[in-house]
């Protein structure tokens, strides 16, 4: 179904215009390219609002002249509740083209996963699930920068928004019953400063496995090219893996080239290899970083399986209690940092440590003991 409402912007006048002075909230949805880019490519922006008891869905072309300016009030609003399904990749793309990360955030997607309805759920099925709408799912890989866009396209486009405030007064409701709605406000909180933090992971190569079980001096190595690939991709807006692959990384990290023509020759042999980079790529990687020592380095080994398994079954077992979808209170990730001696990390540190230490601080205490006893 699509709204009879919808209307094509392509300037910015007709946008303020047709925005409701001081709304309390809007559904907000975005269509973006990210194949040959590191940051997503804004081709288009929907916007729900209420007006006179419905919804009018406003279709926005982003590639209009002025009109990425004529957004970012809205997007910066504090007073403003932005209702959005997903919305990793849509704030970064808002981030990138306005200058702004859409905030306040009401995040369907994660509300249902809270609220007990299904973790991970798309937005299509959350529709069905919730309002018994099946929408059509025909233009999922559409050309979104192309103009003019099809009637299809902005069919799919406008659905995608249409249902949002019905998804929100279901999901808040359920979450205030359940004395929910601060757990979705501290996830959507923590999802708006991720997609705002203009530097990327401060610690790359703690992310693939293969990494960890390299030596302490090629883990700072390591570091050192991933925060030079990080650097370089925003630059360049190039994916990662176009500016140097993880694999050849960690080959470098792992035994480095005695000199730059070493590592050109190097270079030269892998397919997938950036060669002209090749003083770049040198100075990154015999460059010490002003805060590598502080780096946390894994010590290679496996963690330990039995207490892993204490801990998943504990977190199961809570999971169950509170209702919430696998995964959603702890990542086996979340779980292992927490074996190896960190302080309740990331997403743990918040109402999840609330919920979760009363169980696992004995299991982490005795765990601790043993390991002392056994010195």
């Amino acid at each position: 179904m699509t709204s009879s409402n919808a209307c094509w912007i392509n300037d910015p006048a007709s946008l303020r215009a047709r925005l409701p002075a001081a709304p309390a909230r809007v559904g907000l949805d975005t269509e973006f390219i990210r194949e040959r880019t590191f940051w997503p490519q804004l081709a288009l922006v929907q916007i729900a609002v209420e007006r006179d008891g419905g919804i009018d869905v406003l279709l926005v072309d982003p590639l209009a002249p002025g009109m990425v300016d004529a957004l970012r009030p809205l997007l910066s609003d504090p007073d403003i509740v932005k209702v959005m399904h997903s919305a990793s990749e849509d704030l970064v793309a808002f981030g990138h083209a306005c200058g702004a990360v859409p905030a306040p955030l009401f995040d369907t997607q994660i509300a249902a996963a809270l609220a007990g309805v299904g973790g991970g759920m798309g937005y299509q099925r959350l529709v069905h699930a919730q309002l018994d709408i099946a929408l059509p799912k025909g233009e999922t890989r559409s050309d979104w920068l192309r103009r003019p866009l099809s009637p299809t396209q902005l069919d799919y486009a406008a659905d995608d928004v249409e249902h949002l405030f019905a998804l929100h007064d279901r999901l808040a409701a359920r979450l205030d019953a359940l004395d929910r709605a601060a757990w979705l406000r501290e996830d959507c909180a923590r999802l708006v400063e991720t997609a705002g933090n203009l530097e990327g992971e401060r610690w790359p190569q703690l992310g693939g496995r293969t990494g960890q079980f390299l030596d302490a001096d090629a883990q700072r190595r390591l570091l050192r090219l991933l925060r030079w690939r990080e650097q370089q991709a925003r630059l360049q807006d190039k994916p990662r893996s176009w500016i140097l692959d993880n694999e050849l990384a960690t080959l470098l990290a792992r035994d480095p080239p005695a000199d730059p023509v070493a590592l050109q020759r190097r270079l030269e042999a892998h397919p997938k290899a950036p060669r002209k980079l090749g003083a770049a790529i040198w100075q990154a990687l015999t460059t010490e970083l002003p805060d590598e020592a502080e780096a946390p380095l894994s010590n290679g080994e496996e963690p330990d399986r039995k207490r892993l398994k204490r801990l998943q079954q504990a977190v199961a077992t809570r999971s169950a209690e509170l209702g919430l979808p696998d995964g959603i209170l702890a990542s086996r990730k979340w779980l292992e940092a927490l074996v190896e001696g960190a302080d309740w990390p990331g997403a743990l540190a918040g109402w999840r440590r609330t919920q979760l230490e009363p169980v696992l601080a004995p299991l982490l205490a005795e765990a601790g003991e043993a390991s002392t006893a056994s010195v």
